[in-house]
């Protein structure tokens, strides 16, 4: 059994990842912010770690020489949504060991962790559904549940978003359920 630190401050996604790395034996924890991944890095002393990039005002290359630090042997690999080659170098040059761009698999997340190449195969990405609704869950969290602020974030008419919403419960926002005055 693989232990892994799962460095995220998108809560729904590092809920969503650690439940299926899980799944695969793994033992994950998740950390939010760079204090307390360092923290329960110190005490697990994970086999890997997965960072990702923008820790909210933070940048996860700044935890790559701490962690790297703790356990030489770690595997850690970056993982964002902000995805450029200048990064990636950085990335490297730093001491992570892989750099994927969000929305990952696990499949490649393992594929990574093995040391196996991780190509862009049509399976490997999400359907385009699925990460329009990531994209809606974040601007969701960052509104607060507000709708009307979270579709002039997301740059739609708000009845629009509120359809997609109707779509899903809001169970799967993280949102208490609605009371009809979104």
């Amino acid at each position: 059994m693989m232990r892994g630190l799962l460095i995220d401050d998108d809560e729904v996604y590092a809920r969503v990842l650690r439940t299926s790395l899980v799944r695969r034996q793994h033992e994950v924890e998740v950390a939010h912010d760079s204090a307390s991944a360092l923290q329960v890095a110190a005490r697990l002393l994970p086999d890997y770690a997965l960072v990702d990039l923008k820790l909210g005002e933070e940048s996860g290359l700044a935890l790559v020489a701490p962690l790297r630090a703790l356990r030489p042997d770690m595997q850690i690999i970056l993982v964002t949504g902000y995805a450029t080659f200048a990064t990636a170098v950085d990335a490297i040059k730093r001491g992570a060991d892989n750099y994927l761009a969000k929305p990952v698999t696990v499949a490649a997340l393992l594929r990574a962790l093995e040391g196996e190449e991780t190509p862009a195969e049509p399976d490997a990405m999400l359907p385009l559904h699925r990460v329009e609704w990531e994209h809606i869950q974040q601007a969701m969290q960052e509104c607060d549940g507000n709708v009307s602020a979270a579709a002039r974030l997301l740059g739609m008419h708000r009845r629009s978003l509120q359809r997609k919403l109707a779509r899903r419960p809001r169970s799967l926002l993280g949102l208490p359920p609605s009371d009809g005055w979104s």
